[in-house]
């Protein structure tokens, strides 16, 4: 395995518990990471054994939307009685470091080293790594991210027009109990307000081919945090990182596996083309790949049936949605619809909290007193 985020640990834990012998390459994790940190009831689900109740995390109780050009916006509760539907935001150090310590208790050998070379030996695979080591391997996992090293070894690497930028601040010593979260239309993405256990995740999103710097992003973000307040007078902290952001088209023929190799999670492009948010999909893949693998047989054609039919469809559903969802009239609409529908109000908060996929969202609205609104608002007709 090359890479110990949450696709790269989840994978090397459950296939350690199956008995293999499991090679788990990082020389930096668990570190902290510039994405947001939701980690939804749905992700939870899939590691709750592994994480023991430990994660120090921040239950969210609502995501306010805010239009700081009129200084309005609209909130939506997200709490509910049943907590194992919880949306939770954590740092990602301490979730990573959880998902790996899980790892190496079910037998997996962490090595803290950078493989520098990835290259064919026979039917299998020889790294080589920073420190001059050599390991042997019969199968390799890709799950080291956008900036994969294994994806352009063994498939197509990410095309500028196929990666994000995330850029923005944390925010040092102030947290809260609500995410916020504001729409942009030039440059189509959102900017954010993530709460941690002792630090906001602010920042924004935007393509990387959108024609706009990260610096110019970093100052976008900045403007935002002076205009909300929202960071008071915490301590920040710059960061940037890329995020794979596919079209349809690209998620069609998406390539996540072939002869000895399988790539998990960001480094698969399995990532929500509208909020960036990957870590679900990173532990789903992570399953899929430790039960494709465990049972030995038609391992990169099970792998790949089993993540086209389970993650990619909802991807590519996200994908059709994205080209309305950052217009300006569009912002308008689902702000007022917002402000004025209760129903569609606990439709987004699903959608937020993972409750809501993209399959079925339509007949759902459809199903609402504010049917007009509601396709309006989410479908622009």
């Amino acid at each position: 395995m090359i890479g110990a985020g949450p696709a790269g640990a989840w994978a090397s834990c459950l296939l350690a518990q199956k008995g293999a012998r499991v090679l788990l390459f990082d020389p930096s994790h668990p570190r902290e990471k510039p994405c947001g940190g939701g980690v939804t009831g749905r992700a939870l689900s899939l590691v709750a054994g592994a994480l023991d109740g430990e994660l120090p995390a921040v239950t969210i109780t609502a995501a306010r939307f805010v239009d700081s050009s009129t200084s309005g916006g609209a909130s939506v509760r997200l709490s509910r009685n049943d907590t194992k539907d919880a949306l939770v935001v954590s740092s990602r150090r301490a979730f990573d470091s959880l998902l790996v310590s899980a790892a190496e208790r079910a037998g997996a050998q962490l090595i803290a080293e950078r493989v520098s070379g990835i290259e064919r030996d026979g039917p299998g695979w020889r790294l080589r790594t920073s420190n001059g080591g050599v390991h042997t391997a019969h199968m390799l996992l890709g799950a080291d991210g956008a900036n994969s090293l294994v994806r352009p070894r063994v498939a197509r690497p990410f095309s500028r027009a196929q990666l994000s930028i995330a850029t923005g601040f944390f925010a040092h010593g102030a947290t809260s109990d609500e995410i916020l979260i504001e729409f942009s239309a030039s440059p189509p993405g959102y900017i954010w307000s993530f709460p941690r256990p002792d630090h906001l995740a602010i920042g924004i999103c935007a393509q990387a081919n959108a024609g706009v710097g990260t610096e110019a992003l970093r100052a976008r973000a900045a403007d935002w945090i002076r205009t909300t307040a929202v960071a008071g007078g915490a301590q920040l902290e710059s960061y940037s990182w890329p995020i794979p952001s596919l079209t349809a088209a690209d998620l069609e023929t998406l390539d996540v596996a072939g002869p000895g190799w399988l790539l998990a999670g960001d480094a698969a492009g399995l990532v929500d083309p509208i909020t960036r948010e990957g870590i679900f999909f990173a532990l789903q893949s992570a399953v899929f790949a430790a039960d494709a693998l465990a049972a030995g047989r038609s391992v990169e054609r099970s792998y790949a049936s089993r993540v086209r039919a389970e993650i990619v469809g909802e991807l590519a559903r996200a994908a059709r949605f994205k080209s309305r969802f950052f217009q300006p009239r569009f912002i308008e609409l689902l702000m007022d619809a917002l402000k004025e529908s209760d129903r569609i109000r606990r439709v987004m908060a699903d959608l937020i909290s993972g409750r809501q996929g993209y399959r079925g969202l339509k007949r759902r609205l459809a199903g609402t007193c504010e049917f007009r609104l509601a396709m309006r608002a989410i479908f622009g007709s």
